[in-house]
């Protein structure tokens, strides 16, 4: 899987360091123990990925998604962005990682990723 830089691409994934170990509240997903480190958070957008990479970005938001909970704790911070053309749960299938936040970013997934969030390796 190659990242790509054209167009028509509606997938992102997020290069996260997480600074410290962070116990942070993830709405109605629970609270969660995020050990420091890098992390993979893989998403999509039909339209309008710039916006919504933007928001990402942002620490100017409401929190509406599981990703802004992360996001807005005060060791986060995104490093990397990368975008693909090949299908979200594709794209986060094939990122090696071990899950801390089962749940997390895929309520909607339906190819049994068990969360589109991947800690990677400590930083």
């Amino acid at each position: 899987m190659k990242p790509t830089d054209t167009l028509s691409a509606r997938v992102y994934q997020l290069d996260i360091v997480l600074a410290a170990d962070s116990l942070i509240a993830v709405g109605r997903l629970g609270e969660f123990l995020f050990p420091a480190g890098r992390y993979a958070y893989t998403g999509s957008a039909r339209r309008n990925l710039d916006a919504r990479i933007r928001r990402h970005l942002s620490r100017d938001k409401k929190l509406r998604w599981h990703i802004d909970y992360l996001l807005m704790a005060e060791w986060a911070e995104v490093v990397n962005v990368r975008l693909f053309e090949d299908g979200e749960c594709a794209v986060n299938q094939a990122t090696a990682g071990v899950v801390v936040a089962p749940g997390f970013g895929s309520s909607d997934c339906r190819s049994g990723c068990g969360s589109h969030l991947k800690h990677l390796a400590a930083s």
